[in-house]
């Protein structure tokens, strides 16, 4: 098995180009294998990788269907939709409150049992 290439950070050569690159020109790596790395040095972990495409061997993205279109939507929906009070609040709920910010900011009433 050969060894990937490897680059210092912000030196890969023309031609190369990363997946977000990748699809800033509207191409995606289109099934072909990783061609090179770039590693970017830290102090106290290992170093950033990134992975790099050739651009010649790149493919143009896929097009937007109807039905993906109408699956993206509904995953969209289902984020900002609160299982607390069934509201479309406008906003991806976090994750880590659960709900959105005015039912977790709303204090729920102890049951009677615990008064």
């Amino acid at each position: 098995m050969a060894t990937l290439p490897v680059y210092p950070w912000r030196l890969a050569p023309d031609g190369l180009a990363t997946r977000r690159q990748l699809r800033a020109l509207g191409l995606r790596p289109g099934g072909q294998d990783v061609a090179a790395q770039l590693e970017r040095p830290r102090r106290r972990r290992g170093p950033l990788v990134a992975y790099l495409y050739r651009v010649d061997r790149a493919r143009p993205v896929r097009p937007m269907t109807p039905g993906r279109a109408a699956a993206l939507a509904a995953a969209m929906r289902a984020r900002r939709t609160c299982p607390n009070c069934w509201l479309d609040v406008g906003y991806c709920i976090p994750r880590s409150l659960g709900v959105c910010v005015p039912c977790h900011d709303t204090p729920t009433p102890a049951p009677a049992s615990f008064r």
